[in-house]
């Protein structure tokens, strides 16, 4: 059985919700990152880079990094339409799915969540915590304009939308921010998702 190698409030929450859409069986492993467990050996032999999302597959072999698990779900489970097939539809998923995690997540979210990441000085944390903000609501700004007009970020519910979906629960139950009009539409439209609901109900938020 495929294992989600998953920790709250992290990435992997898309995988879960990706997982949920396609009603295979699966484990979840949960890593707890308040105890390290992400930097034990014993999660290292699993995965060395020591992050979540990390799907154990049947045959033993570890997938890594958000858009790589997406994808290979999307395309060994066809018959649940999880990203379009045409090379055009292929390019622009990859394409969004890449700007939310690059962008919104890693340059932006991880600037405000983990400033002393970028600073030992305490005295600049919180400057760059303004900075993440800023930043984040500004690429969320032209997510927006994606949304224009459209239920889904390609259209139809995609991978692409999980990885947007972690990135509003965060700004939306984790910081509290106010998200642009189609990207709030959007996250009450994925909150509405039975997958979305697990996945809800796992984190401990309503």
């Amino acid at each position: 059985m495929t294992t989600l190698c998953y920790a709250k409030k992290t990435c992997s929450i898309g995988i879960h919700v990706l997982l949920e859409e396609i009603g295979m069986p699966y484990d979840l492993r949960i890593v707890d990152f308040s105890k390290g467990e992400q930097k034990t050996p014993e999660y290292k032999a699993l995965n060395p880079k020591g992050k979540v999302a990390a799907l154990v597959r049947e045959d033993g072999s570890v997938l890594t990094e958000f858009a790589a698990i997406a994808i290979w779900l999307a395309m060994t489970n066809p018959d649940k339409k999880l990203m379009p097939t045409d090379p055009e539809g292929v390019a622009r998923t990859i394409e969004t799915m890449d700007f939310i995690i690059g962008t919104v997540h890693m340059l932006s979210w991880r600037l405000w969540r983990r400033p002393e990441a970028y600073s030992d000085s305490p005295a600049e944390h919180d400057q760059l915590r303004t900075r993440g903000k800023t930043a984040m609501l500004a690429a969320l700004d032209l997510v927006d304009e994606q949304l224009a007009g459209k239920d889904y970020l390609m259209g139809d519910f995609s991978i692409a939308d999980t990885a947007l979906y972690y990135n509003e629960y965060w700004a939306v139950d984790v910081a509290g921010w106010t998200l642009p009009p189609n990207v709030q539409a959007h996250f009450e439209r994925m909150k509405a998702r039975p997958s979305v609901q697990s996945s809800r109900k796992l984190e401990g938020v309503a």
